[in-house]
């Protein structure tokens, strides 16, 4: 029997998840079941990319909750990897508060606490901490640990952290706490390995996906992030529209008689690339889109991420490397060109050839700024938190025992 770190990231109808090798952390395993309560659909691969599972789980098999998504999915690792065993299971969280700025074992009273910031991140913190409930059940006695997705930047200087708003507020947690902050963790120790002069410099961090967010860093450190005080901030998403005027909501409000839920519903799920298009909050359908509402909407989150650039590198006072990163960032190359094109003012001189082939350096050798794609990871950044918590008196737990 071999130790393993199983990886748990639970979403609103999803939940990924991926199994390291306590030794080395190598992945053997990765996947997620995405359509929970509705269209449910199973893919797992190895730790190579090859499918070792693609399951619709239909009829019997259907899938409407987390602890049903995480039975299904350690019943196929139990049957895949049969001398697996579960050491820890590490979590994404995606609001820690003011009290944590570091992962953390998950004990009732904690567990507790981080329900108290659900009304922080609405969309994804109540489904977090579904995932942890469900691996209590699954893995009684066997460690849990939170890793919080705003802990990357509980550094930030006061003015990169306050709203201009009565101070009593700022006390009581009304606050810029910024996101994808595992990601930007793990990207900036891979862009440590692979340039380390730059590293220690001023980075912009382009986390581009369905949910979409930048992040200033210096000489390893986040000093300012797109997303402020919830995952609605900054640039605009699939279906969150980012930074919007606040009195735009008074008017829905007063003019439009939208009470609370009905604005939430609106920011959270049909605002962003999808309110914008009409179409999809995918950017792929957009790309791939005649329809001149989709150019639209592509235009408009182009316009945000260049006017976001400028404003972070103003933040960090010069600009010495940007990184793209995330589904949007790693994979379209019109994002990519769109966003630096004419950028020789800051320093960026962008390599079109590069760019189409994706390589991991995208600027062009006459470059100030270089430019790179780094693919984020936050499934081992997970992991080696979760290692580092691990204590040699933790219980084991066989993952077949428990499908």
């Amino acid at each position: 029997m071999s130790e393993h770190i199983l990886t748990v990231n639970a979403g609103s109808s999803s939940l990924k998840f991926a199994l390291f090798a306590t030794s080395r952390l190598d992945c053997v395993a990765i996947g997620m079941i995405d359509g929970l309560g509705t269209d449910p659909n199973f893919v797992m691969k190895d730790g190579k990319g090859q499918k070792l599972l693609s399951d619709p789980l239909e009829g019997e098999r259907f899938v409407a909750d987390h602890h049903g998504a995480l039975s299904t999915v350690l019943d196929a690792l139990a049957r895949q990897f049969p001398q697996a065993r579960i050491a820890a299971v590490g979590h994404r969280v995606v609001h820690g508060g003011m009290a944590y700025s570091a992962p953390v074992l998950v004990d009732d009273e904690i567990l507790e606490q981080l329900t108290g910031f659900v009304p922080l991140a609405p969309l994804h913190q109540p489904h977090n901490l579904s995932g942890i409930r469900a691996a209590q059940v699954a893995f009684p006695g066997v460690p849990q640990v939170a890793c919080f997705d705003t802990a990357f930047h509980r550094a930030h200087p006061f003015v990169n952290d306050a709203f201009a708003l009565p101070r009593s507020l700022y006390d009581e947690g009304v606050r810029r706490y910024g996101f994808h902050g595992l990601s930007y963790e793990y990207v900036t120790g891979r862009l440590a390995e692979i340039a380390p002069f730059h590293a220690k410099g001023r980075v912009i961090i382009c986390h581009l996906g369905s949910g979409a967010s930048m992040c200033a860093i210096r000489n390893g450190y986040s000093i300012a992030s797109t997303m402020g005080f919830s995952a609605l901030d900054g640039l605009p998403m699939g279906t969150r529209p980012g930074q919007i005027d606040p009195g735009v909501l008074l008017y829905l409000m007063d003019q439009k008689g939208m009470d609370a839920k009905a604005i939430s519903d609106l920011l959270y799920k049909s605002s962003g690339l999808k309110g914008l298009s009409g179409i999809s909050n995918d950017m792929r359908d957009l790309e791939a889109s005649d329809d001149p509402r989709a150019k639209q909407a592509i235009d408009y989150f182009v316009f945000r991420l260049r006017r976001e650039i400028g404003a972070m590198a103003a933040v960090l006072g010069g600009l010495d490397a940007i990184v793209f990163c995330g589904g949007i960032g790693e994979n379209s190359r019109l994002i990519r060109e769109s966003a630096l094109e004419a950028m020789e003012w800051i320093g960026i001189e962008l390599d079109l050839d590069r760019n189409r082939e994706g390589a991991d350096v995208i600027s062009s050798d006459r470059s100030r700024v270089r430019a790179f794609i780094i693919r984020t990871n936050e499934e081992l950044m997970i992991a080696r938190h979760t290692q580092q918590l691990l204590t040699p008196q933790a219980a084991i737990h066989l993952v077949n025992a428990q499908a």
